[in-house]
């Protein structure tokens, strides 16, 4: 199976071209897809057949959850219990860019998708065609990166297809990824510890740290 290859613009996503992206997820397909850090695997979290598809086309286990990309703090507050303040401030300072936040999911979101934890992973990308893409499937989008579990993420579009061939059967070209080091984690999930970084990435810890202090 070859897999198709769909042409976008980084500047300025076609909105043809958008929309048969968007369409295509909704109808419960998965996409190789360009984010602002590297390649992910847009999906449908409300489709579990599609949430299934994702776990199987990375090999990854199902007891880890799935990151989704969003267009706004309005979409967050559709998919979370109540937010606290962090963040709040947090989205203001460093969205959209390369930060993902954990937060308590609310119940619309399927247990499949956290991996039973309570907690999503939220991240609204500096990136065009994800952004154009969220906001005419009019759904979040699962941003798990475009690889296979343990090995390397994919900066292109050519990569994602080498390594997931047969795999997949449609990869959005978007051109080289803007950058190559994961979005940083910040987990706001735990009522007791407020935050903590999971996992520092594009944006250095100690200025999620010094942005904290300074709040």
């Amino acid at each position: 199976m070859r897999a198709e290859i769909v042409k976008i613009s980084s500047e300025n996503p076609e909105l043809s071209l958008v929309k048969y992206a968007a369409d295509q997820i909704r109808s419960g397909e998965v996409l190789g897809m360009p984010t602002d850090t590297f390649y992910g695997l847009a999906a449908d979290p409300f489709n579990l057949r599609a949430v299934d598809k994702v776990y199987d086309i990375k090999s990854r286990s199902r007891h880890k959850p799935l990151s989704l990309l969003i267009a706004s703090v309005d979409q967050a507050e559709e998919l979370a219990k109540e937010l606290p303040e962090e963040f709040y401030a947090l989205a203001r300072k460093f969205w959209p860019g390369p930060l993902t936040v954990i937060v308590q999911a609310g119940s619309r979101l399927p247990l499949k998708v956290t991996a039973n934890t309570g907690n999503v992973a939220l991240r609204v990308p500096n990136a065009r065609i994800p952004l154009a893409v969220v906001t005419a499937a009019a759904i979040p989008i699962t941003a798990t990166s475009a690889n296979l579990s343990g090995a390397a993420e994919c900066t292109s579009a050519e990569q994602v297809r080498d390594q997931l061939h047969g795999r997949i059967n449609i990869i959005v070209d978007g051109g080289p990824s803007p950058r190559d080091v994961a979005s940083t984690i910040v987990d706001l999930s735990d009522d007791t510890a407020r935050w903590r970084i999971l996992r520092e990435g594009a944006i250095p810890a100690d200025q999620i740290s010094t942005f904290f202090a300074q709040g």
